[in-house]
């Protein structure tokens, strides 16, 4: 059951680090946040020399000072346990606490995340530290909750010290039982690799030719997020029995942690670091009409399939940089509004911004806040106290709905972290998200992430009228039935290339592909190759000629042959040695069907199939909109919410086909234009659902 957060309030608020700020300034600041509308406060994430100077001794007394202070002036208190920056004198003291690098070099303190999670003695001083904060704040009435550490697996995902060697050892004999269980599991045989004693088992380490054993980097990355949920869990259990009155959370979403597992077994919601501008960074510039900030939707999708409501821990105010990295222009005026209504129309019910007041020393000096070096006024405090009135005017309304989608892409953990190492699906994946996250949110689609897990069950599926799992290398005998089911139901499930030739253990199937999907999907896949030189990519022609010829096969092209008389051939290849080959093909199975294309996603081929599937843009029936607005509809008590976000830098212009309220501006719109400012958002409350 996916965790929520839950309240009747909606709380906006802001990163603050009275450690960082003379104690004059606190109470200036706690007013003007008061001014501004924010209800809340995050702290204590980086401040552990503070609550413990010296090894074994507590002190609280600037903590209690500023939680008190905050408390007096009606801000309610996040505390982060800090646990991500151990301190000099322990990392001094016991430098086996200290991450590796690949290469077995010791990483220096410095910085934050330099730890690992497998040290005995660094659990043991964190199980320590979160004991003794919880005993002093866990009947403060100002403090609403935790959040556990700070963004895991941030700055480093992977972890080579002598004591994740020795963990992984033992994770990996729980797991296996025995060394002719892990040498089958790995295929050792190959190339000679087999083991003999237990003290020869590693982590992967550098190897000629940079090629470990992929089923043991498989594990490796299983291994590591078990290992960070054992490294949360002794926070979480002491959290829960001292301070059983203060929910828990945990931000950030970083590589290697299966954050759906974690926030089922260890905390009450999930929360999420939202920083739009990184479009600027690790962008998609070089496409026709790049997505830009809007892509964190995507992020944000993903986010709400752990929580459907969930906080943004940290939301993105201003200009982002390091010292020496990272460097990024200023929001432009009314992004930052923008990107805030883009989290709540996702799913969000509390959102803190990052931060108060920039640093005037440290890294992260260019990574600014809402207010600059000098706290004079300027518009992104002018903007936050837009946002709060805002919120304060529908807060209550929206505040617990539900984000609503009739399509889901799925996802789940084994074929991510495969195929970050297998070149031959992963960048497949990648492109095929990419096209139709693009495909779907131009065409007005609001669409779900959906997590499957070996507790996943059929009406976890029904819900939705079409699965989309672009390119599920690793499927069990499990998955496929439950795909199965949920078709003959009378569900659509899309499939891309190199589905199912994979088991668990990433050994490759000795069957015809799709493997054990091969029924559902009425295909073999006859040949294939790797698209190498991508001028020279096939293209695809559509047997009805009902779409523009000439869209690329990218990539990967599986050649299909259908194996009953029921499948029917959209699309030919239209190019190489295959050219007149089945390239995507459609396979009646119960009351559904199930598609295979041979190749990766582009946007192209994700429009042709959502006219094909039948879908309709959330605007039917109400409205008509331009392609820079995306739509999100949030549901609560059979009401309907919609959110219209124009990422454009110019006015555009949508239709209303019928009378509705602005909700922002407490007004109702009769029909027709209907006019969004550059970086604009419209709520509407639209009628029954």
């Amino acid at each position: 059951m996916n965790k929520t957060i839950a309240g009747e309030q909606f709380h906006l608020g802001v990163c603050y680090y009275p450690e960082q700020w003379p104690e004059h300034m606190w109470a200036d600041d706690y007013s003007r946040m008061k001014e501004i509308g924010f209800t809340t406060v995050r702290m204590g994430e980086f401040a552990w020399n503070f609550f413990e100077p010296e090894e074994g001794v507590f002190a609280f007394d600037l903590f209690d000072r500023a939680i008190d202070l905050a408390y007096k002036h009606g801000l309610q208190v996040i505390l982060g346990t800090p646990t991500a920056t151990p301190p000099a004198w322990m990392t001094y003291k016991y430098p086996e606490i200290l991450n590796a690098s690949f290469e077995g070099k010791q990483f220096n303190h410095g910085m934050r995340r330099h730890y690992n999670y497998s040290s005995p003695v660094y659990r043991d001083y964190c199980a320590k530290i979160t004991e003794a904060m919880a005993k002093h704040y866990a009947n403060h009435p100002g403090i609403v909750g935790w959040q556990i550490d700070n963004e895991f697996n941030c700055e480093v995902n992977s972890f080579y010290s002598n004591a994740d060697h020795v963990a992984f050892r033992t994770w990996l004999q729980e797991k296996y039982g025995s060394l002719d269980a892990l040498n089958q599991a790995w295929g050792a045989v190959f190339w000679n690799q087999s083991y003999s004693d237990w003290e020869q088992v590693h982590l992967p380490r550098p190897t000629p030719g940079g090629a470990p054993n992929p089923h043991q980097t498989l594990d490796e990355k299983r291994f590591i997020s078990d290992n960070i949920i054992s490294f949360a869990r002794i926070q979480s259990e002491i959290l829960r029995k001292l301070a059983p009155k203060q929910w828990i959370t945990t931000n950030g979403m970083f590589a290697h942690l299966d954050n759906h597992t974690m926030t089922e077994e260890l905390l009450d919601f999930y929360s999420y670091d939202s920083y739009p501008n990184f479009a600027t960074l690790w962008n998609d510039a070089d496409r026709e009409n790049p997505l830009m900030d809007r892509i964190s939707s995507n992020h944000l999708t993903k986010v709400r399939s752990i929580s459907p409501n969930f906080c943004i821990m940290e939301q993105q105010s201003g200009p982002g940089g390091w010292v020496n990295k990272l460097q990024q222009p200023s929001p432009k005026p009314g992004q930052m509004r923008l990107w805030t209504f883009q989290s709540v129309a996702h799913g969000a019910d509390m959102i803190l911004y990052f931060r108060w007041r920039t640093a005037t020393f440290g890294t992260e000096i260019y990574w600014h806040g809402i207010n600059d070096y000098h706290n004079q006024p300027n518009r992104r405090v002018a903007e936050a106290e837009t946002v709060s009135r805002e919120l304060g005017r529908i807060g209550e309304a929206i505040v617990g709905s539900r984000y609503a989608a009739e399509v889901a892409i799925l996802h789940d953990y084994d074929n991510e972290w495969d195929g970050e190492f297998d070149v031959w699906h992963g960048p497949l994946t990648i492109e095929s998200i990419y096209g139709w996250n693009k495909a779907l949110q131009l065409s007005h689609i609001p669409f779900d992430y959906l997590n499957l897990k070996d507790k996943t069950r059929l009406d976890d599926l029904v819900h939705y009228k079409v699965l989309v799992y672009p390119h599920p290398t690793i499927m069990s005998d499990e998955t496929a039935e439950l795909l199965k089911q949920y078709a003959a139901g009378g569900g659509k499930v899309i499939f891309g290339a190199r589905t199912g030739y994979k088991d668990k253990r990433g050994h490759c199937r000795m069957t015809p592909f799709p493997g054990p999907v091969a029924d559902l999907c009425g295909v073999t896949v006859e040949d294939f190759t790797l698209i190498v030189d991508k001028a020279a990519t096939p293209n695809i022609r559509w047997v009805d000629g009902g779409e523009e010829a000439g869209t690329p096969a990218s990539l990967f092209n599986d050649i299909l042959r259908p194996v009953n008389d029921n499948v029917e051939t959209l699309a030919l290849f239209d190019g190489d040695y295959y050219a007149g080959k089945p390239a995507l093909t459609r396979n009646p199975y119960g009351t559904g069907e199930a598609y295979y294309y041979g190749a990766a996603f582009s946007r192209e081929v994700a429009d042709a199939l959502i006219r094909r599937l039948g879908l309709k843009p959330a605007t039917t029936g109400w409205s008509e909109l331009p392609p820079q607005v995306e739509v999100a509809i949030r549901v609560k008590q059979n009401r309907r919410y919609a959110f219209l976000l124009n990422y454009s830098d110019k006015p555009v212009k949508a239709l209303l086909l019928r009378e509705t309220e602005d909700m922002l501006e407490g007004k109702r719109l009769a029909a027709g234009d209907l006019n969004i400012a550059p970086y604009g958002v419209k709520i509407l409350s639209l009628d029954q659902a």
